[in-house]
C-alpha cells in the first residue's frame, strides 16, 4: 500500500507518453480512414532529428519542438498525395493497399535509419530529465520526474488544441464532415485531398515532436519504431478507431497496468496484460471503450 501513491502517479505519467504517440495516429484514421504502420518509423525519425537539432544548436531539445513540428509537418503534407494515390486507385482494396504501402514505409524508414543512424542506442540530453519533484506525507512519498510531467503537459496541451480545432474552426468542421462523409463533403465544396493532406502533415508533426519527448526520456534507437507502433495501435483501438475523445482514457488504462505490472508484478507480463483488456475490451464493445469507435 505505501507504493500505491507512486503507482497512481507514473501510471498517469506513462499514460502521458502513450496519449502523445496516439493522439496524431487516431485523428489520421478517423480521417483518411487507414491504418498507418510507419507511425513508430515517424516517431524514430523526429526523435534522431530532435537529437541532431540539440547538438547542433547547443539548444535545449524541448525548445526544439516547434522546429520539428514544421519540419515533418511539410513533410507530411507533401508526401500525403502518395498515400492519396494508393487509396484512390481503382485497383483492389484501397484500404488494404494502403495498409500494405504504410507497412512498406515503416520497413524503408527503418532500414533508412539503420544506414543512417547506425544500431546504436542513445538518448537526448535535456536539462530537464535530471530533476524531480518529491512529496512525503507520513509513510508515503511520490517521486515525480520533471520531464514526465512536462510530457504529460504537452500530451493534454494537444489534446486540448486538436479538439478545439475540430469544434471551433471551419477548419475542424471540414474535417468532420470528411471523416463523416466523404461523398457528402465534396458535394459541400470541402477538398478532401488537401484536407487529408492537412491532418497527415499535423500527424507526422505530432508524431515526430513525440519522439523528441520519448528521447529525453528513454534511449532512441533506428529499430525503436515497431514497439511504438504496437503502443499507438493499442491505444487507438482501445480508445475506439478515430474516437480522439477516447484516446486519453484509454492511454491512462494502458499506463496505469503497465505501472502497477511494474510494481506489484511481473513486469514481464505487461504486455499479456494488455492483451487480454485489449480483447476483453473488444469482445464486449468492438468499437472500443465508449463504443463510438469506426
Amino acid at each position: 500500500m505505501l507504493l500505491l501513491p507512486q503507482a497512481l502517479v507514473d501510471g498517469l505519467l506513462i499514460g502521458g507518453i502513450y496519449i502523445t504517440i496516439a493522439i496524431g495516429f487516431s485523428l489520421a484514421y478517423g480521417v483518411m480512414h487507414i491504418i498507418d504502420f510507419a507511425v513508430g518509423e515517424w516517431i524514430m525519425l523526429g526523435a534522431f532529428l530532435g537529437l541532431y537539432l540539440s547538438q547542433w544548436t547547443q539548444m535545449e531539445p524541448l525548445l526544439l519542438l516547434p522546429v520539428v513540428f514544421i519540419v515533418f509537418g511539410v513533410l507530411g503534407y507533401l508526401f500525403q498525395p502518395v498515400i492519396y494515390r494508393v487509396l484512390s486507385g481503382k485497383k483492389g482494396n484501397p484500404l488494404l493497399m494502403a495498409l500494405v504501402f504504410t507497412f512498406g514505409l515503416a520497413i524503408a524508414f527503418k532500414g533508412l535509419g539503420l544506414t543512417v543512424f547506425g544500431f546504436f542506442s542513445r538518448s537526448i540530453p535535456s536539462a530537464m530529465a535530471a530533476n524531480s519533484f518529491t512529496f512525503v506525507k507520513g509513510d508515503f512519498f511520490v517521486t515525480i520526474p520533471v520531464i514526465r510531467l512536462i510530457g504529460l503537459v504537452y500530451a493534454i496541451g494537444v489534446t486540448l488544441v486538436l479538439s478545439w480545432i475540430l469544434k471551433r474552426t471551419d477548419f475542424g468542421l471540414a474535417i468532420q464532415a470528411l471523416a463523416q462523409n466523404k461523398e457528402a463533403a465534396g458535394l459541400m465544396g470541402i477538398s478532401a485531398k488537401k484536407t487529408n493532406s492537412w491532418v497527415y502533415g499535423i500527424y507526422v508533426g505530432i508524431s515526430a515532436m513525440s519522439g523528441v519527448l520519448i528521447g529525453c526520456m528513454f534511449s532512441i534507437s533506428a529499430q525503436m519504431g515497431s514497439k511504438y507502433t504496437v503502443l499507438s495501435f493499442f491505444v487507438v483501438v482501445l480508445a475506439g478507431m478515430g474516437f480522439l475523445a477516447g484516446v486519453p482514457w484509454a492511454a491512462f488504462l494502458l499506463g496505469m497496468v503497465q505501472s502497477f505490472f511494474l510494481i506489484y508484478f511481473d513486469p514481464g507480463y505487461t504486455l499479456l496484460a494488455v492483451f487480454i483488456i485489449l480483447y476483453t475490451v473488444l469482445l464486449i464493445s468492438p468499437k472500443g471503450l465508449f463504443g463510438k469507435g469506426v
